[in-house]
C-alpha cells in the first residue's frame, strides 16, 4: 500500500502533512538540480505516462466501474483513457514547436540598434494538482500531461471518492515515474486541504466553487499562483428556429453522459414557450431508444454515492414542493427505490423557479430544469444575472442571436450547435471565468499556463543608449526622452 492507501473499513487514513512536505521537498531539490530540463526529459516523460495509461487501460476501466458501482467501460474508454492518450500524442506532436521562444518587437529605436526581445517559457518548478472524482483521470493526468510538457515536476492529490482508481493511479505513477518526478498522494478531506495549502509553485484545482474559495485561501498562505477549473450553471438555449429534434438529441445526450455528473454538462435549458411540449416528447423518445431500461443497464452511470444520490433527490423534492412540474423519463418503469446502485432516472423539471434549490446549485446529475421565454432578450438578461458559467451552449441559425450571445455575454467557453465537444478540441482552452474557474489549459494553452512567461531582452551593441537620457539633462536629453515615445 502506498501513500494513504485504503484501510480496511473502505476509507482513505490521512496522511500526514510533514510527510506530504518531505515529498515535496525532494521534487524540489530535484527540480532545482534539474532546471528547465531539456525536450528529451519531457518527451521521455510524456512518452511513459502515454505508455502507463495504454497499457493499463483495461485496468483503469475495471477500477472506475468498481467505483462507480455502474459504468460501461466504453464511457471510460471515451471520456478518461482515450482522452489522456490523445492529449500525450498531440503534446508530443506539437512540443518542439511550444518550447521555441515567443520573438517580441522591442521599442524604438532599441530594435533599430539591435536589440533582441523574447519571451521564454520557463518551468514553475514543482506543480500541485487536486483532481475530482467525475472523471478521475482526465482530469489527473491528462494535465499532467501539459505539467510535464512544461518542464515542471508534479504532486498529485486524487480523489477518495474514488478509491479503486486513485489506488491504481498512485500504484502505476511509482512503477512508471521516481519520486523526484511524479508522486501520488491519496488520503481523506484533512489531507485535501492541507495539500492545498502546500509551497507548490503553482496549483490546479478542478471541483467545487464552494471548494475553491478554501483552496485559494489555503494558497494565498505562499502565495501560490492558482489554475481552478470548476463549474456553475451552464445554459443550453435553444433558438426559435432549431431543428428540435436533433437539438434534443444532442442536449439529452449530453445530459446523460456519465448521469450529468460532468461540469461542463447543461444545466438548464431556455426553450421557447411554445417548443417546450415538444422538447419534452422529443426528451422521452430519445431515452427510450437509448435507455429502454435504467436499473440495471450497464450503459446509464450511477451517481457516485449515497450523499450525492440523496442530494439529487433533495433537489427533486424541493423543486415539487415549490411548484415545479416534474417528469421522469422511466421507459421500462422501473422501481429505483430498491437498487443495487445509485441510479436516478433522467428527470424533467418545467417551471422552475429562481428560489428551486435546483436554479441556485450546480446539479452534477441527470435532472434538468427547463426554462421558458417569448423574447430573447429575456434569455440574455437572465443569463448575465447569473454568475458567468463555464460553458454556454446555443442552438439555432439566427444571426442576431449569435452575435448577442458572443458580444452581450461571458463564459468559459460557448458552442454553437454543438455541446461539449469543446472540451476534446486540442487547440482551444478549457477554463472558467470568475465563479467558473480562471486560468485554463488543454494543447499549447496548457503549456503556457503551466509556464513562467519569462522576459528576456538582449541589448544592443551599437551605442550606449543610457547616455542619452540620463543627468545631466538639456534640451538635448529631453529630446532624446520623447523620441523614445
Amino acid at each position: 500500500m502506498g501513500l494513504g492507501g485504503v484501510g480496511i473499513d473502505g476509507t482513505y487514513p490521512e496522511v500526514s502533512k510533514d510527510l506530504m512536505l518531505s515529498k515535496l521537498s525532494v521534487l524540489k531539490d530535484q527540480f532545482i538540480e534539474n532546471y528547465n530540463p531539456d525536450i528529451n526529459v519531457r518527451v521521455d516523460r510524456i512518452k511513459r505516462l502515454q505508455l502507463l495509461v495504454e497499457e493499463n487501460m483495461d485496468s483503469f476501466h475495471k477500477a472506475l466501474q468498481s467505483d462507480f458501482g455502474s459504468r460501461h467501460e466504453q464511457m471510460s474508454l471515451l471520456s478518461d483513457t482515450l482522452p489522456v492518450i490523445n492529449n500525450a500524442k498531440d503534446a508530443l506532436k506539437n512540443i518542439h514547436k511550444w518550447m521555441k521562444p515567443e520573438k517580441r518587437k522591442p521599442n524604438f529605436p532599441l530594435g533599430l540598434l539591435g536589440a533582441k526581445a523574447y519571451i521564454q517559457f520557463q518551468p514553475y518548478g514543482v506543480v500541485g494538482i487536486i483532481s475530482p472524482w467525475n472523471f478521475p483521470l482526465i482530469l489527473s493526468i491528462a494535465p499532467l500531461v501539459e505539467v510535464l510538457a512544461a518542464g515542471n515536476n508534479a504532486m498529485m492529490k486524487l480523489s477518495e471518492f474514488v478509491p479503486a482508481t486513485s489506488e491504481l493511479t498512485e500504484e502505476l505513477i511509482s512503477k512508471y515515474f521516481n519520486e523526484k518526478e511524479v508522486v501520488v498522494i491519496n488520503g481523506g478531506p484533512k489531507t485535501s486541504q492541507e495539500f492545498s495549502g502546500l509551497p507548490f509553485d503553482h496549483l490546479l484545482f478542478t471541483g467545487s466553487t464552494a471548494v475553491a474559495r478554501k483552496v485559494a485561501l489555503s494558497a494565498a498562505e505562499n502565495l501560490v499562483p492558482l489554475t481552478l477549473e470548476l463549474g456553475g450553471k451552464s445554459p443550453s438555449i435553444i433558438s426559435q428556429n432549431a431543428k428540435i429534434k436533433k437539438t434534443v438529441d444532442q442536449i439529452m445526450t449530453g445530459k446523460l453522459l456519465n448521469s450529468g455528473q460532468i461540469c461542463i454538462s447543461p444545466d438548464y435549458v431556455f426553450a421557447p414557450s411554445d417548443k417546450v411540449s415538444e422538447f419534452v416528447e422529443h426528451a422521452k423518445n430519445h431515452v427510450s431508444e437509448r435507455y429502454p431500461t435504467i436499473k440495471n443497464n450497464p450503459d446509464y452511470t450511477s451517481i457516485i454515492h449515497l450523499n450525492h444520490y440523496d442530494r439529487l433527490n433533495n433537489l427533486i423534492n424541493d423543486a415539487r414542493e415549490k411548484g415545479a412540474e416534474i417528469i421522469e423519463i422511466n421507459p421500462a418503469n422501473e422501481d429505483l427505490s430498491q437498487q443495487q446502485y445509485h441510479k436516478i432516472a433522467p428527470t424533467l423539471v418545467l417551471n422552475p423557479t429562481d428560489d428551486m434549490k435546483i436554479m441556485q446549485e450546480e446539479i452534477f446529475g441527470p435532472l434538468l430544469p427547463v426554462k421558458t421565454y417569448d423574447k430573447f432578450t429575456e434569455v440574455i438578461s437572465y443569463v448575465n444575472k447569473l454568475p458567468k458559467a463555464l460553458a454556454l451552449y446555443y442552438f439555432g441559425n439566427e444571426k442576431s442571436e449569435i452575435d448577442e450571445l458572443l458580444n452581450k455575454t461571458s463564459s468559459g467557453q460557448i458552442a454553437i450547435n454543438d455541446l461539449i465537444s469543446q472540451f476534446a478540441m486540442h487547440d482551444l482552452p478549457f477554463g472558467g471565468v470568475g465563479p467558473s474557474g480562471m486560468g485554463s489549459y488543454h494543447g499549447y494553452d496548457g503549456f503556457k499556463n503551466f509556464s513562467h512567461k519569462r522576459a528576456v531582452l538582449k541589448g544592443q551593441n551599437l551605442l550606449d543608449a543610457a547616455k542619452l537620457i540620463t543627468a545631466p539633462f538639456n534640451e538635448k536629453t529631453e529630446k532624446n526622452i520623447r523620441n523614445l515615445t
